[in-house]
């Protein structure tokens, strides 16, 4: 692959990071460069394009061999997973007037599942930069007909690091962005995926989904539960969006499991579970042991705890395994109020082994709902 080059109007946020352009940006740029070529012309050393904001991008282009030009993207100061990717596009221009038809080349994914924003079969380019790359295009080629091709060459292995194979996007990376800018650490971005992912389980008719936190989170759930297939969803921290989300998509029951050292978080009200932001882990469980008539060392023991993990071993020893029941339907309400009745929340503590600590009366039921569905 050429070597990365520095864009050169990258802007730079109050905070000292530099923002980045989008994958659609890059596929933009990259087919506006490629009309030029296949309007007779050279390939450019760098091109500009509109933002939907109405800004102007100038992105460096490398040229290729059959009038293929390409962008390489930069995230600037974003950990984004399609950052340094090579974005190549063909344009195949019509004699006469007509619509721009794209093609999902080597390493650009395709809808396999209804939901998304663009229909099953399509190329995983999002209505958004589908208008960058017309409007690019249009600008150079004016009202002609157009087949796009957009390709990454490395876009396949890199998707394996992105929500795409739980989307149903196959062979490779979606082309996306709504402001053709990427801001790093955009919250936004992982919660629009995380409603793509869930829309893609309403529009199948499915009402019932399980939910874990993380990757460790999800196998352990699954082997607790012995699920099998797609309809387990990780929110990552964000389990009050998630159930915000899923009520207003009409899923109407979820099976919430998920480690002590986050679930207790909920248990205490907290609905966003950063380390940084929510807390109450220990303190939640203090209280309910406290409730319970545990015995005020055995509660400072708890308490003081290093990590939730020992907490959990000094529950063990203390024969006081019977609270993780009552926890759970406590954090089940938590859910059940977050969304003032519109889902019915199961609830299930799980450790990393996948051993249910404790779980609600109805936990079995809807993962037996789960495991039935598609």
């Amino acid at each position: 692959m050429p070597q990365r080059s520095l864009t050169p109007c990258s802007m730079e946020l109050n905070k000292g990071l530099r923002e980045g352009y989008s994958t659609g940006s890059c596929a933009a740029a990259a087919a506006k460069a490629a009309a030029i070529c296949a309007m007779g012309g050279t390939c450019p050393h760098k091109i500009d394009i509109t933002t939907p904001e109405e800004k102007i991008f100038t992105l460096p282009i490398i040229g290729f061999e059959g009038k293929i030009c390409g962008v390489i993207k930069d995230a600037g100061d974003d950990p984004d997973s399609t950052d340094g990717l090579l974005i190549k596009a063909l344009v195949e221009i019509s004699d006469s007037w007509g619509k721009i038809i794209f093609n999902a080349g080597e390493g650009v994914g395709t809808v396999t599942l209804p939901g998304l924003k663009v229909p099953v079969g399509e190329p995983a380019i999002n209505p958004v930069p589908r208008q960058m790359i017309e409007r690019a295009v249009r600008e150079v080629i004016g009202e002609r007909g157009a087949v796009i091709t957009i390709s990454v060459p490395e876009g396949a292995e890199r998707a394996k690091r992105t929500f795409n194979p739980r989307l149903g996007i196959v062979g490779g990376i979606s082309i996306l962005g709504t402001t053709g800018r990427v801001k790093p650490m955009n919250e936004a971005s992982l919660l629009e995926s995380l409603t793509l992912e869930l829309n893609t389980h309403s529009a199948m008719g499915r009402k019932s989904i399980a939910v874990a936190f993380a990757g460790t989170g999800e196998t352990a759930l699954r082997s607790a539960y012995g699920i099998k297939n797609r309809a387990v969803v990780q929110c990552g921290n964000y389990i009050g969006y998630l159930l915000e989300e899923s009520a207003r998509l009409g899923l109407d029951k979820l099976l919430v499991g998920g480690h002590p050292g986050k679930l207790l978080k909920v248990t205490a009200g907290t609905f966003n579970t950063h380390n940084r932001i929510g807390g109450g882990a220990k303190e939640a469980l203090c209280t309910h042991a406290a409730i319970e008539k545990v015995s005020s060392e055995i509660i400072r023991e708890l308490y003081e705890a290093p990590t939730v993990e020992e907490a959990i071993h000094i529950m063990d020893q203390n024969k006081l395994d019977y609270l993780w029941d009552k926890l759970a339907r406590i954090t089940a309400k938590r859910c059940q109020e977050r969304v003032f009745g519109d889902i019915v929340a199961a609830v299930a503590f799980i450790d990393n082994t996948g051993k249910i600590l404790g779980a609600t009366d109805n936990a079995s039921f809807i993962a037996e709902e789960i495991r039935d569905g598609i």
